[in-house]
């Protein structure tokens, strides 16, 4: 059987020489960078530390075609029927103003666009637009929590380069450090992967992140031209709803055995790991449901960057491939497996 790969997101809770060492023996298989958690200047530095550390596999995740919040001083609850500005520029975002990046043509959308910020239900509606100052104004929809660095959904067509100014400089550093894997976020068709191999090189993994409407649409090309599939299933959900997310994994999992293409499988796996020291049970099934449909890698994200016991999720992980494994083996169940 096919090595079940597990791939583990490096952050606050995981970057320490221990904590790396610990991941290490645990034989995860590849480290993830996730650059829209990473400043510019400290991509060089943290790849040369993972290095000088015998961490090899290192896998550099883009920011891609996607747009975020600028940074913010705190976390700020914005109530239902507050008004609130929306601007293109790189200043801090607070409760009264919300700034967005990378550069976008903001006159672009009409009145009447909704834009949805985060996961955290803040959803707001164009309903003014000032093009002399160069920003929109908007109303609350729903309320919901503004932090730094949340991803934005607009209802609407915005045109984006595949790879934003900092995944461009990142994708060049790494390849002259040697690194082989890239996750490439916000995928929508196998031109951008195009044009992330003329940065990367032919030698490179190419990993093509499935989060986005197109790149459903554009599965059977996009799978063609990489090297594994990964889906995000939090960003996926801007698109596909919750509950249809699980004919989404199945269907395009399906799709890429058909290419004898891996595809890893990431978002919400131990979510309730993140604090408590135990999965549920819920979550125990979804790791298994998913690998019974083909997934050949599991990645943690918050789990291992800002969770409270990353080593302990890995062993999860772990635990519950090797229960897979097990039973696909065996031609009938054996109660006594059950019990051990």
């Amino acid at each position: 059987m096919e090595k079940i790969k597990i791939i583990c997101t490096l952050g606050p809770s995981s970057f320490s020489k221990s904590s790396l060492k610990l991941l290490s023996r645990e034989k995860v298989d590849i480290f993830r960078i996730n650059l829209s958690h990473t400043n510019t200047n400290q991509i060089e530095k943290k790849i040369k530390y993972l290095k000088q550390n015998d961490i090899k596999n290192i896998c550099i995740d883009t920011e891609g075609a996607q747009i975020r919040t600028t940074h913010t001083k705190k976390k700020y609850y914005i109530k239902k029927n507050s008004k609130i500005k929306i601007y293109n520029k790189s200043n801090l975002s607070n409760n009264k103003s919300i700034y967005l990046y990378p550069r976008f043509d903001l006159n672009y959308l009409k009145v009447g666009t909704k834009i949805d910020i985060g996961f955290n239900s803040l959803s707001i509606e164009v309903i003014k637009k000032n093009s002399l100052r160069e920003y929109l104004l908007c109303k609350v929809l729903n309320a919901g929590y503004l932090d730094s660095k949340k991803g934005v959904h607009i209802h609407s067509k915005i045109n984006l380069p595949c790879l934003t100014k900092k995944d461009i400089y990142a994708l060049k550093l790494a390849r002259k450090l040697k690194i082989r894997y890239y996750a490439i976020s916000f995928v929508n068709s196998h031109m951008d992967l195009e044009e992330v191999k003329k940065i990367t090189g032919n030698n490179s993994f190419i990993i093509s992140k499935i989060e986005t409407k197109n790149s459903i649409i554009n599965l059977d090309k996009i799978t063609k031209n990489s090297d594994a599939l990964l889906i995000d299933r939090g960003d996926l959900s801007r698109y596909v709803t919750i509950e249809k997310i699980p004919i989404a994994q199945e269907n395009i999992i399906s799709r890429s055995k058909k290419f004898k293409t891996p595809t890893y499988v990431a978002t919400n796996l131990l979510e309730n790991m993140i604090k408590e020291n135990q999965a549920t049970r819920a979550e125990s099934h979804d790791v298994y449901s998913t690998l019974k449909e083909g997934a050949k890698g599991l990645v943690l994200a918050a789990e291992t960057a800002i969770g409270k016991n990353p080593i302990e999720c890995v062993k999860f992980i772990k635990r519950c491939i090797a229960v897979y494994k097990r039973n696909k083996n065996t031609k009938k169940l054996n109660k006594k497996n059950l019990f051990l």
